[in-house]
């Protein structure tokens, strides 16, 4: 699969809040913060995650008519990545 520049983007903006939040632990910030902070960084997790599914899902669907598969199989498929995530 190709991952677009979006996709990459969004991963460096994770990265970065990353080390923010290393750095508020290394500066003895108050836990809310750094909770705050953690909790931003799993949603974003989870919106990346999920525009990879669906943009692999939609690769696969475009390819299926090539490769005869089923596409109920690759809906599941794509379900099962997304609740294997959470």
């Amino acid at each position: 699969m190709q991952y677009d520049a979006k996709v990459t983007a969004r991963m460096k903006r994770i990265e970065g809040q990353l080390r923010g939040v290393l750095r508020m632990m290394e500066e003895e910030k108050d836990c809310k913060e750094v909770i705050t902070q953690l909790s931003a960084i799993r949603s974003a997790v989870d919106r990346t995650i999920g525009v990879i599914v669906s943009d692999n899902l939609v690769e696969c669907l475009s390819k299926e008519a090539e490769n005869e598969l089923d596409k109920n199989e690759l809906v599941k498929q794509a379900v099962e990545l997304l609740v294997k995530s959470r």
